[in-house]
């Protein structure tokens, strides 16, 4: 770390906060939650795709293309054939019922309960995918930075919580479009210097990565055990990523803030390009490094140290110290270690700087989301009388909430170390209820018989039984329990709903897809009057 670096990282933590107090002005609470309805289809698109772009994703796409494969761009496919529904299903719905979270379409298809049940489960989830994904990237910077890990984990939060509790869902947006720029840019920065460092080019680079080495990228053997196996991958990707850009609230926050429908469907296509941009481009960092340490092996030697992986030859191998980083699990800080190393001044800061951005693009968006749901599902529906009557009295507490949910989540980031292996334990946690509440909105929008009787016991008993299966079937790869959560739903809520007994019918269509469309033509997102 040069002064340099530390320069580059001052200035862009005061950018993310001097942005917060620009939009600070006139916030009311149409303004704190859905930027008034005003914005355009550049900003919702970069938004939504630098929010769910993770700092782990940050870290995780060059290890495995370094260490395993590339089978895990198989990703993108799957990302692509859900966006249908996502366009043409989900973002309507929202927008014509003027919904201003996802869950209140819930309530007004089944009922209350299962409202709250969603809302509740994405609020917990989300405060602990929060903490996990900040505990995870603070290690990485901590160790480039030397800097303490929890400094780190305080410094980001508090700078979040600042800009987002001020500048609402706008500061919000606005600031994940530059850090979509930022990590965008640090990408291609990087890749360059990776093939010029490694002084073999970029197609000898791709030549050495696939020499003697199959299925690197697609590998359709029927299994559940293989790791990136390619139905694996693209299955529960397709399910994943329908659960994340159509029932989450994080992307639910985007939809609302825009202009009109069309706008929010350009932006998630907007999204989606960047979504083909960026995750190729980590990839072939992966790749770039393999060459790189393929021809520079011994370079990798100090992320050994300590670790106990048998002997290693000499002279030094590429193959052997490959195998031997993959065998001590120090994968990720393959990328970290060569910025730390070869990166010039000003270019490890802009490496930390990336980082941060995908950090922080989670934190404010996580905590303003989740404060939504908690006022909006929660005090609003059930506890009217606690809403105040004056608006700026309303934000301010919508504010102060927003600073508890956001201190809670930074706290539990600075503790969870100590308890393993969290951000796995979180996975499986997102996977086991990702996928039954993903079935509960097809049901929703598809199943006219769907009722709520039926629903609320087969959502939990199906994400109960995935959390078991997962605990059981620990050396199933991960993402087979995307189809698994989905199906098992799907299965127990039609099973329990031919066993409830037959009622009178209410007279009143089922608000399923196709009767939103029917009742509600296509017109500008308003949110409802203060």
């Amino acid at each position: 770390m040069q002064t340099l670096d530390y320069v580059v990282i001052v200035v862009y933590l005061i950018v993310m906060m001097g942005m917060g107090m620009l939009f600070s002005r006139g916030q009311s609470r149409r303004e704190f939650f859905a930027a008034g309805g005003s914005m355009g289809w550049m900003v919702v698109g970069l938004s939504v795709m630098a929010t769910l772009f993770s700092s782990n994703s940050f870290a995780m796409y060059p290890s495995v293309g370094y260490g395993d494969s590339l089978r895990v761009g198989m990703m993108l496919v799957g990302a692509t054939l859900m966006s249908p529904i996502v366009i043409w299903v989900f973002i309507p719905v929202y927008s014509r019922l003027n919904c201003t979270t996802a869950y209140e379409y819930l309530e007004r298809r089944f009922h209350v309960s299962i409202r709250c049940l969603a809302s509740g489960l994405f609020i917990l989830l989300r405060i602990g995918w929060m903490a996990s994904a900040t505990f995870a990237a603070s290690l990485v910077i901590a160790s480039v930075s030397q800097v303490p890990q929890v400094t780190v984990i305080l410094s980001l939060g508090a700078v979040s919580i600042l800009y987002t509790m001020v500048g609402g869902l706008r500061a919000v947006m606005w600031t994940d479009v530059l850090q979509f720029f930022v990590f965008a840019g640090t990408i291609l920065v990087a890749l360059s210097l990776l093939i010029y460092t490694s002084g073999i080019g970029f197609t000898q680079s791709i030549s050495s990565y696939f020499e003697g080495r199959s299925s690197m990228l697609v590998d359709w053997t029927p299994s559940m055990t293989l790791k990136h196996g390619s139905w694996a991958v693209l299955i529960g990707t397709f399910l994943e990523a329908l659960s994340a850009f159509g029932a989450d609230q994080v992307a639910v926050q985007r939809y609302i803030s825009a202009k009109s429908e069309r706008t929010s469907q350009i932006g998630y296509l907007v999204n989606l390009i960047g979504m083909w941009l960026v995750i190729p481009g980590l990839l072939l960092i992966g790749v770039g490094l393999f060459a790189f340490y393929g021809e520079n092996p011994a370079e990798l030697q100090p992320l050994l140290q300590g670790v106990s992986v048998g002997e290693l030859p000499s002279p030094l191998e590429s193959v052997a110290m490959r195998d031997a980083v993959l065998a001590a699990g120090v994968q990720d800080k393959v990328f970290p270690e060569f910025a730390r190393m070869h990166f010039p001044p000003g270019m490890v800061g802009l490496f930390l700087v990336a980082l941060m951005a995908a950090v922080m693009s989670s934190i404010d968006s996580g905590i303003h989301s989740v404060t939504t749901a908690i006022i909006v599902d929660f005090r609003d529906r059930l506890m009217p009388a606690w809403k105040p009557d004056d608006s700026a009295h309303d934000v301010g507490l919508i504010r102060g909430l927003l600073v508890v949910v956001g201190v809670l989540s930074v706290t539990l980031a600075c503790f969870v170390g100590p308890l393993g292996d969290v951000f796995d334990i979180a996975k499986k946690l997102t996977a086991s209820f990702g996928g039954p509440l993903l079935a509960v909105f097809i049901l929703a929008f598809f199943s006219r018989k769907a009722r709520a009787a039926a629903v609320f016991p087969g959502t939990l008993i199906a994400a109960a039984a995935t959390m078991a299966m997962m605990y059981h079937f620990d050396q199933w790869f991960s993402m087979w329990f995307w189809p698994v959560g989905f199906g098992l739903t799907l299965v127990l809520c039609f099973a329990i709903n031919l066993c409830l007994p037959r009622t009178a019918g209410s007279g009143e269509e089922p608000l399923t897809f196709a009767a939103v469309m029917r009742q509600n033509p296509k017109r500008k997102q308003e949110l409802p009057s203060e």
